[in-house]
Parts: C-alpha cells; sequence; structure tokens
C-alpha cells in the first residue's frame, strides 16, 4: 500500500484494471512489472520518462522492472490516434534506433541485485513467428468488434487505417502474454494512451493463460503544462535524452525554467525527493518564489539522473558563466553547449578582422556608425571583457580555442563568431 499511496500522492496514477487486486498482490509477493518504448528514433525524449521513472519507482520497492524496446513492434507503428499512418523504417534503422535506447534506459535502472531490471526486445519472440501461427495462436482470441471498440482504433476508421497498424494492438498484447508465461509479469505501465493495448493484453493473457491468470494494467497521466502549452517541447523542439541532440546545459535550462504553477507538481512527477522535501519546496515556491529553489532543484535532479553529476556541475558551471558575462572561465566545449543556438556569423580565417566592420557584417550592430557608438558607449563585450577601442582587431587572443569569438552587445545578446 505505500507504494501505490506514493503513487496517488504524486499525482501518477490515472487508470488502473482492478485497483483492489494490485493492492492485495503487492501486499504479499514481490513480483515483475514491464514498461515499453517502440524504437522510433534513435533517442527518447522527456515525454517518455514519466512511465519509466515510475517502473523505476516499483523497483525501490523490491519489485522487478522489465524494460522492454520493440524492435518488432517499432517496425509496425503504433496507430496512437494519429490521423496519418507512421512511415515504415527499415530493420536496420529500427535495431539502430533500439540500441540507442537501451543506452538511454540503463542510466535510469538499477540492474544489479536481486530485483535488477531486465532488458528486453520484443523482435527476439516476435520476429521468427510466421502469418500462419500470428492468425491461428494469436489474432483467434481477440474479436473484430474488440478491437474496433479501441479508442486508437475506432479515431482512425473515418481516415482510414491499414491491416498492418490494425493489428498492432495484437502485438503489444503478445508482449504482454509473452512475458506474464516467461518472466512471471504480472503488472504492465504505460501512458495513458496505452490503455487499450494494455487491456488487449489483459484479454490474450486470460485466453492463453486461463480465467485464473492474475495480470494487471496501470496508466500514467498525460503530462501537462498550466498554460496549456506541451509539455517537453521549446523552440527548438523536443527536449531529447541524447547529449548529442538536446545538450545537458539545455537538459537543465529547459527544468529550470519550469513555472511556479507547474514545478511542485514536476517536482512529484519526476524526481525521487520525499514528500516532506516537496513539501518544503513547495513552501519555498508560496513565499520565496523569487529564488527559484524548487526549480533549481527539479533541474538538478532530472540532470544528475541522466546525465550524470559531471554533467550536472558543467550545465551549472556554464550557466553561472553566461548570468555573470565571465565566459573565459568556459572550456571550447562548453562554450558550444552554451551557445549553440546564439546567432552565428563566419569568418575567413585568413581576412583580417576588424570589430567594426564583424559587427556590421554579422548584423550585431545596424551600421558602422552604430557600431563605433556601440564600442564607445561600452555596450560591446569580447569572450566577457568590455571593448571600447573602435579600431580594434580581432586577434589570435580572441579566438576561443582557435575556433571563435564570443561578442556581447547590451547586457543578453550574445553572438558567435565561427572562424572557418
Amino acid at each position: 500500500m505505500e507504494l501505490l499511496n506514493d503513487l496517488k500522492w504524486r499525482g501518477i496514477i490515472y487508470q488502473q484494471t482492478d485497483e483492489k487486486g494490485l493492492e492485495e498482490l503487492l501486499e504479499t509477493e514481490k513480483i515483475s512489472i514491464y514498461c515499453g518504448v517502440d524504437p522510433t528514433a534513435d533517442s527518447m525524449h522527456i515525454g517518455h520518462l514519466l512511465p519509466f521513472l515510475t517502473l523505476r519507482r516499483f523497483q525501490e520497492h523490491g519489485h522487478r522492472p522489465i524494460v522492454l524496446v520493440g524492435g518488432a513492434t517499432g517496425l509496425i507503428g503504433d496507430p496512437s490516434g494519429k490521423s496519418e499512418e507512421r512511415q515504415l523504417q527499415t530493420l536496420e534503422t529500427v535495431q539502430h534506433n533500439a540500441d540507442c535506447l537501451k543506452g538511454q534506459l540503463e542510466s535510469i535502472f538499477d540492474f544489479s541485485g536481486d530485483n535488477g531490471a531486465q532488458m528486453t526486445n520484443n523482435y527476439d519472440w516476435i520476429g521468427a513467428i510466421d502469418m500462419v501461427t500470428f492468425l491461428r495462436d494469436f489474432g483467434k482470441h481477440i474479436g473484430i468488434n474488440y478491437m474496433l471498440a479501441k479508442d486508437t482504433i475506432a479515431s482512425r476508421l473515418e481516415t482510414g487505417i491499414s491491416f498492418t497498424e490494425f493489428t498492432y494492438t495484437i502485438l503489444q498484447a503478445m508482449d504482454f502474454n509473452h512475458l506474464y508465461a516467461n518472466y512471471n509479469c504480472r503488472l504492465q505501465i504505460g501512458g495513458s494512451d496505452q490503455w487499450g493495448n494494455i487491456t488487449t493484453g489483459l484479454e490474450l493473457i486470460r485466453k492463453m493463460q486461463g480465467s485464473e491468470a492474475k495480470a494487471f494494467g496501470l496508466t500514467i497521466p498525460l503530462v501537462t503544462k498550466a498554460d496549456g502549452t506541451k509539455f517537453g517541447k521549446t523552440e527548438g523542439g523536443a527536449i531529447w535524452l541524447d547529449p548529442e541532440k538536446t545538450s545537458p546545459y539545455e537538459f537543465y535550462q529547459f527544468w529550470i525554467n519550469t513555472a511556479d504553477a507547474d514545478v511542485v507538481k514536476y517536482l512529484k512527477y519526476f524526481t525521487f525527493l520525499s514528500h516532506e522535501e516537496i513539501d518544503a519546496l513547495e513552501k519555498a515556491v508560496e513565499e520565496e518564489a523569487h529564488l527559484r529553489m524548487a526549480q533549481k532543484t527539479l533541474a538538478e535532479e532530472m540532470t544528475r539522473l541522466i546525465h550524470g553529476e559531471g554533467a550536472l556541475e558543467q550545465a551549472i558551471k556554464i550557466t553561472e558563466a553566461l548570468f555573470s558575462g565571465d565566459i573565459k572561465k568556459l572550456s571550447s566545449a562548453e562554450i558550444k553547449q552554451g551557445f549553440k543556438d546564439v546567432p552565428t556569423y563566419e569568418q575567413k580565417r585568413d581576412e583580417e578582422a576588424v570589430l567594426v566592420d564583424v559587427l556590421v557584417n554579422a548584423k550585431i550592430s545596424p551600421s558602422k556608425r552604430q557600431a563605433r557608438e556601440d564600442i564607445q558607449n561600452g555596450a560591446v563585450y569580447i569572450n566577457g571583457e568590455r571593448n571600447t577601442d573602435t579600431a580594434h582587431i580581432l586577434s589570435q587572443e580572441d579566438k576561443m580555442g582557435g575556433e571563435f569569438t564570443i561578442i556581447r552587445r547590451g547586457k543578453k545578446k550574445y553572438y558567435m563568431i565561427k572562424y572557418i
């Protein structure tokens, strides 16, 4: 009960197939639970996190998590209420994506000990099944009317759905049945959009394993923002777990910029802080919102979890340097992270780079006259240091790592001069 009460307090439970039955099971047994993700891309984004973090909460209470990467289902594509068919990917692409996702999932779970997490790929048991076996052993158990009642399928009937995506729910049901039969997996966790697939899995288990088979399903609510905008999206796109797609600094910045109206909910959803710690941070939001202690804690907890302590320290270092303007203490790699999205101007290495000309060519100042005024008024900074010399020529000393110069105009407008 302690675990389920904690999940309820955090607002994590959206639907359960049998609340009382699951409570009784968890009070008497340590069970295996699974959650899956299809490798439709080579990285997960933060929208994937909550079900897997919930799975880890079960692990911390002594249960065994089964982490499933859908190498087979990824070749088919979940309709998920979309109005269009998914673009089919090659086996090689899906396998590559699966390998990438496995590495990211390994940062979330403990794979050692008596209840160490187990990584699985459903291509291992679905990939070799022929069509006749699929139809006779599995398709025979799931009625068409039953499938048509599923929201993800019903929502596509007017616009059209292929037989390929129509059968996806059976494939996912086969996963739950396989894990139940071979790993004693008793519970599947998924996002709220997975309810139909989870209940189909329970139906298949009942048909194939017998009416005495006891399995359960639990879904997680859709993560929303108080202002109605989509969670996990920025002007630059999705917030990925892959540090090459979203740097640890950008990842840290996403969380630290969480609105006051959302931060306590996200602390409950995504962190493993205690009730007492979150209550204290909620009080800080109410009484000392300007200090943003809750946001800082959220950003630190999430960056440490996904990218590690070293990446967190680097993200904080970059943040502090940008806030103070003292960027010379940053390495070239840290500069690239912190200034990934600032306007960039390419300057030929062998050409003389007169500061006034660079300001105009890079569109930092609208004219040479304005550029000179900006310099004279002390509004121009080179690598964090004010420069008031209108005749200054960018030298080798101004080139950080020999690769770029960071110019700031005013308090917050940064630009990168990249040498080619």
